[in-house]
């Protein structure tokens, strides 16, 4: 294995690669499904965010008492 072939497998995907998956992914879900999992991506990044800053404002509280 030659290095440009293993930086090829373990690196950064490239413009090519990023059209292919979305190719595959829009063939996967189809055009309309995907708006309504991007929705339910985005809430579930909010709520895990929300989660994490809520039990960040606990551990404050608990190092206050």
């Amino acid at each position: 294995m030659s290095i440009s072939y293993v930086s090829l497998i373990f690196g950064m995907p490239g413009v090519p690669q990023i059209i292919l998956i979305a190719v595959v992914i829009l063939l996967l879900f189809g055009g309309r499904k995907i708006p309504e999992l991007m929705r339910g991506l985005g809430r579930g990044i909010k709520e895990f965010r929300n989660a994490s800053n809520d039990d960040s404002d606990k551990k404050i509280d608990d190092k206050k008492s």
